[in-house]
């Protein structure tokens, strides 16, 4: 099976090569997860609402992949 990258739209992914999540046969890694609101292009005051939208994203990158939060074995 071939890699499959799953990319925010973060500036950084174009620049630096960065993917939000790779995919890579039956795993999928995801890596630098920020709190930042991609839809609102805004990042919350508080690290509480921070951690809520980080985990957003991640869901949401690990949708992509096909897979969810529920097959998460480590973080």
């Amino acid at each position: 099976m071939q890699r499959k990258l799953i990319s925010s739209g973060s500036e950084f992914e174009a620049r630096i090569g960065y993917s939000r999540a790779v995919v890579d046969g039956e795993y999928v890694f995801v890596s630098g997860t920020t709190g930042y609101d991609y839809q609102s292009m805004s990042i919350a005051d508080d690290a509480p609402a921070q951690a809520e939208q980080c985990f957003k994203n991640i869901e949401k990158a690990l949708q992509e992949a096909g897979s969810s939060l529920d097959a998460v074995v480590r973080v």
